[in-house]
Formats: C-alpha cells, sequence, structure tokens
C-alpha cells in the first residue's frame, strides 16, 4: 500500500497533457474498437501516465473505447469517488469488486465481436483474464504491449519534468545523510523523511552499510538492536515516485578521509552514462542496471549485467541507471536518472 500523498497537480500535468496522450494512443489503435489497461499498487505506471490514476491499494482497469472518454473500472467502494475524480481524467468511474466482468460488459454492450487489445496481458492474473472472457464471450483480445510502448518510448516535455522534480527530491533526501551516524536506521529515517517532506509519493530506501562485507541493496525496517555496523563505506539507494514519475539515485559514502575516491568513480560513472543507449561503457563496471518505464512497471529492467534478454531504449526516453564500480581497492555503488539524447547525442543526467 502506498504511505505518501496522492494529489494531482493541473499546473503539472493539465488535461491537455492526458488528453494528447490518449489522442495519440487512439491514433496508433488500428483494427482495435478498445484497449485495456490494468493498474495496481505495484503495476501503476501505465494507467497513470494516461489519466493520472494512481491506486493506494486494490486494482483497477481503465477501458479505452476507439471513439468516447475513457472509463475506469476500479475495485474499491464508492466512497471514494470524489478522490478519484479529483485526482484523474475520466469521464466515469465503474465500481464492482470484479473488474474484469465490469470491464467485459462495458464493452460488449457496445458491441459484442469488439476487438479488444490488452496492454501487458502476459502480466494479468489468470481470475481477471478469465471474468473478461466469461463476460464478454465473443470478444476478441490480443496483447497491445507493444503498440503501448512504442508510443510513450520516448517522454514527452511534462514527463521529463516531473522526472527532474523526483530526481531534485531524491537528490536533496540523499544529501541528509550524515556520515558521523553511528547506525543505519538514523540514516534511512534521514532520506525518508527528506523526500517525504518535499512532496514524494512514495519513497523506499535501500543500504549497503558496509561495501567492504557486502555490495547488496537491502531495506531495513527493524529496531536500533538489529542494525548492522556501518563500515568505512557504505552505499543508500533512494527510489522515488512523483506524480506518478518514479527515479532511482544511489550514493557512495565514505566515513574517512578518503571522499576524492568515491568523486572519482562518480566521474566514470557520469562519463559511461552519457554514452547511452550504447551500453558498452557501462558493461565495464562490475555490475550495471538500466532500468525505464515501458508498459505498467513503473522501473523494469530494459538491460543490464543480469538481464537476459536486453531492450534497449529509445531516444528521448528517461532512465534510471545504475552501477557497481570496482575502483582503489573496493567497490561503488552510484545510481541515477538519466534523459537519452537523440541518435549521437549524449545522455544527460537529471541533477
Amino acid at each position: 500500500m502506498r504511505r505518501g500523498l496522492i494529489a494531482r497537480s493541473r499546473a503539472e500535468l493539465p488535461d491537455a497533457v492526458f488528453d494528447g496522450r490518449l489522442e495519440r494512443l487512439r491514433a496508433a489503435m488500428a483494427g482495435l474498437d478498445a484497449l485495456l489497461v490494468y493498474t495496481n499498487n505495484t503495476r501503476p505506471a501505465g494507467v497513470s501516465w494516461l489519466v493520472g490514476f494512481i491506486p493506494y491499494w486494490s486494482e483497477a482497469m481503465l477501458v479505452l473505447p476507439r471513439t468516447g472518454p475513457p472509463v475506469l473500472v476500479v475495485a474499491l467502494t464508492f466512497r471514494v469517488k470524489p478522490w478519484i475524480e479529483r485526482t484523474s481524467r475520466v469521464a466515469e468511474v465503474v465500481f464492482n469488486p470484479r473488474i474484469g466482468i465490469e470491464t467485459a460488459r462495458l464493452i460488449a454492450a457496445k458491441k459484442a465481436d469488439a476487438a479488444v487489445g490488452v496492454v501487458d496481458f502476459d502480466h494479468l492474473s489468470a481470475g481477471i483474464a478469465d471474468d473478461l472472457r466469461e463476460a464478454g464471450p465473443r470478444l476478441v483480445f490480443s496483447d497491445a504491449s507493444e503498440l503501448f510502448a512504442a508510443l510513450r518510448a520516448s517522454a514527452d516535455p511534462a514527463e521529463i519534468t516531473l522526472t527532474a522534480r523526483a530526481s531534485s527530491i531524491a537528490a536533496s533526501a540523499l544529501s541528509r545523510i550524515d556520515p558521523r551516524e553511528p547506525g543505519i536506521g538514523a540514516i534511512v529515517a534521514a532520506v525518508e523523511g527528506e523526500a517525504r517532506r518535499l512532496g514524494a509519493e512514495e519513497v523506499y530506501v535501500a543500504a549497503a552499510p558496509d561495501l567492504a562485507r557486502d555490495r547488496r541493496l537491502m531495506r531495513f525496517e527493524s529496531g536500533p538492536a538489529d542494525e548492522p555496523a556501518l563500515g568505512a563505506r557504505l552505499a543508500v539507494r533512494a527510489s522515488v515516485a512523483y506524480k506518478g514519475s518514479w527515479v532511482r539515485r544511489v550514493v557512495t559514502i565514505e566515513r574517512d578521509t578518503m571522499a576524492s575516491r568515491a568523486e572519482k568513480a562518480a566521474a566514470a560513472f557520469a562519463e559511461a552514462v552519457a554514452r547511452l543507449p550504447d551500453d558498452r561503457a557501462l558493461s565495464q563496471f562490475a555490475s550495471f542496471m538500466v532500468e525505464g518505464c515501458r508498459l505498467s512497471q513503473p522501473l523494469e529492467a530494459l538491460m543490464g549485467s543480469g538481464v537476459a534478454e536486453p531492450r534497449a531504449p529509445a531516444a528521448g526516453a528517461v532512465v534510471s541507471v545504475q552501477a557497481c564500480i570496482e575502483a582503489d581497492g573496493g567497490p561503488f555503488l552510484f545510481g541515477a536518472p538519466a534523459l537519452l539524447g537523440a541518435r549521437g547525442e549524449t545522455a544527460s543526467t537529471f541533477v
């Protein structure tokens, strides 16, 4: 369940942004009578990009007919209707705990044998898929993932602005780290507290308290008695969401007087990121990961040392990059969001 404030800013996301995205999607719906996009608190990115709706919990289905306004079918109670209408750009909200049944009924009522595209069809639960077929036995379903991914491959100006804001929040939150703190709990609390103060709708903090012993970034929810000891070098990652845009930033902290080592490794990381989508510079590091949003998962692994089937992001995409750099006798972890340039242009890291 989300823990931060989810509210819409019409200054940052005016109606025209959502209307333009829906118009471009309709223009690409060749042969389809309707398009479905599923959402829950772990896969919110497709629906939030189209209409702004982000669930705290539960699930919903956005129904976009070829003609006519979008309809949101939610498995929530009617009491949240005013909040959904305040935070979303939808014409109608329908409430039914079995969203697949209601979705199919809505479409079949207009055309019993409609052709229906489903974004991220492979990750739709079997129960919802069965309900869609039960309530719309003549509906013809197909996967519309590639159609949707191609449409939003390059970020529009509103998405770039929100990514910059999320990145700024994450950077400010990580700047609150005091290397003199004796335990990881106080560091995590300082990062999360600052991110929420600055308006993050969600923030997850992970840390590697002693990089000399373990370079894995882990979340710590336990009390001070169970806290691991801090080493001379530690890393902290902040995953931040702001108005539907997610970013990751990672910093390595030197607790001794050798901060210049981290600065040198950070410079090598920035230089490698600038060469994206060419990942050869990143491949020289001990490990790396490039994440971005194609469908409904906010931070999907696109390329990396552990990605079996890489998907190179398109020019103009916003991504979050992480890398582990072996230098000066030990690992350094860094991460930052970046905007990819056109062919031949360097990528630019968000501040």
